[in-house]
């Protein structure tokens, strides 16, 4: 059974991570698509980073929820796919996509192609979901 505090901790990842994406979409938005492409790649790379932590947070909540313990320090990228690689292999796809769509490819290359940045919002939605449908 499930301890109480676990789970109000794991609802706090959730609304966290829903936050950041509800933040990340905004931003976006001021990016304008303009044909196949992002015209303001300085605000979809601030959307792509906020779409990238709200992974990490809705992530942080499924851990919470399996009683995977979650270092205080910085956590790596290897930390989170060693940690889903226990979970669920769905997540942990939908994890590495996003990861290198939003993080690598958006957020530090600034590669302004809307599918692929927007494929990348889909696999984050998807495991914020995984997140608030196991709470």
């Amino acid at each position: 059974r499930m301890r109480i505090d676990n789970k109000v901790a794991a609802q706090k990842s959730y609304d966290e991570a829903a936050r950041l994406m509800n933040n990340a979409k905004k931003e976006l938005l001021l990016a304008k698509k303009h044909g196949s492409v992002f015209e303001d790649v300085k605000h979809m790379r601030l959307a792509c980073g906020a779409a990238y932590l709200s992974v990490l947070k809705a992530v942080d909540g499924i851990f919470i929820l399996r009683n995977i313990p979650i270092p205080k320090e910085r956590r790596s990228i290897e930390y989170y796919k060693e940690g889903l690689s226990h979970v669920d292999k769905k997540t942990l796809t939908s994890l590495n996509v996003a990861y290198a769509l939003l993080h690598l490819d958006g957020y530090y290359d600034g590669l302004n192609h809307v599918k692929t940045i927007l494929s990348g919002f889909e696999q984050a939605e998807s495991i914020i979901k995984k997140l608030k449908n196991s709470l």
